[in-house]
């Protein structure tokens, strides 16, 4: 693609249009400077406050399903710390903590195919008391739940529901067999009637080819998520992708402007691994697509603290 086409389709979106499938695959063949440079005047149309969120790892390990990048499978031996849910005390301590930082949502976050049962019920109370007890509006993520649990998290005074695509359509298959890619999408489909907001992204440096990252972003599209968070891989000891070798700086840099030019005025997250960008890098991901992010420490490895956060995104230009 020359920068002539380039600068085409950056006018039509910029002008409210969209750009086609094929148009995508072709941002690959863009000059990798030239396509940033385009995705940031495209971000740059986007609030200028940075939607940020925590988590909470409410429940961790031992989880039955089969993913190959995940340290909390029960099929993988990784050392992953296991506990039962969260007491609910240390649920508000560390929301409240969040809340006195500035963070704008607080997500609790479950290992397992579903959280069901009362082990809902003690979700949902928690999820109760962020919604009306701090200043931060709660999210969930709790797995491939039906529409009447999700029903259930919507009434406690959850906004929006997290269910991750997590890459291409093409390539699930081969990273988990325990459950599928219409899985995800009816859980997807049953939090929207539910009346949430759809949180669904994913992690790039899988395996997967670049065509397959645009096949991802495209997928991600058919959904209409709100906010997009951006895993990049860490390859975790233990995990059949242990070994799995690393993407490139401007690899992960032309994926998130791409993402940016398919989804124009979606909120795009950096998640987990972004500690493997330099700090320069970090800061030009920022001008060139993300605008929000999950903030402080992330699941099962380690993010950075909350103040750094900050500052890197006070320096990028964003409101924090």
């Amino acid at each position: 693609m020359d920068n002539k086409q380039l600068d085409e389709i950056k006018e039509r979106i910029l002008g409210g249009g969209a750009i086609t499938p094929d148009e995508a695959y072709a941002l690959l063949e863009a000059d990798p400077a030239k396509l940033c440079e385009a995705a940031a005047e495209i971000t740059a149309l986007s609030p200028a406050t940075f939607d940020s969120c925590s988590i909470v790892n409410a429940r961790s390990g031992r989880c039955p399903e089969n993913c190959r990048w995940c340290a909390q499978s029960a099929h993988w031996t990784t050392g992953c710390e296991t506990y039962p849910l969260i007491p609910e005390d240390d649920c508000m301590t560390l929301a409240r903590y969040n809340d006195a930082k500035g963070i704008k949502r607080f997500s609790l976050v479950t290992s397992g195919k579903a959280a069901k049962g009362k082990t809902l019920d003690a979700i949902c109370r928690m999820i109760g008391r962020v919604a009306n007890e701090t200043g931060m509006k709660a999210c969930a993520s709790l797995g491939l739940l039906d529409i009447d649990d999700l029903r259930k998290v919507r009434s406690a005074g959850a906004l929006r529901y997290h269910c991750n695509l997590e890459t291409a359509p093409s390539y699930f298959p081969k990273l988990c067999t325990t459950h599928t890619y219409a899985d995800k999408l009816a859980t997807i489909e049953a939090a929207r009637r539910a009346g949430l907001e759809i949180c669904s992204g994913g992690i790039i440096g899988m395996g997967e080819t670049p065509r397959q990252r645009v096949e991802f972003a495209l997928a991600l599209r058919g959904i209409n998520p709100i906010s997009i968070p951006i895993n990049i891989l860490i390859p975790i000891p233990g995990t059949p992708l242990a070994d799995t070798p690393p993407l490139t700086e401007e690899e992960i840099l032309v994926t998130i402007a791409i993402f940016r030019f398919v989804h124009p005025k979606v909120f795009i997250r950096f998640a987990g691994g972004r500690q493997k960008l330099s700090p320069e890098a970090q800061l030009r991901a920022m001008k060139t697509g993300i605008n929000g992010g999950i903030v402080g420490d992330m699941l099962t490895t380690l993010g950075s603290t909350i103040d750094n956060d900050k500052a890197l995104i006070e320096k990028a230009g964003y409101k924090f």
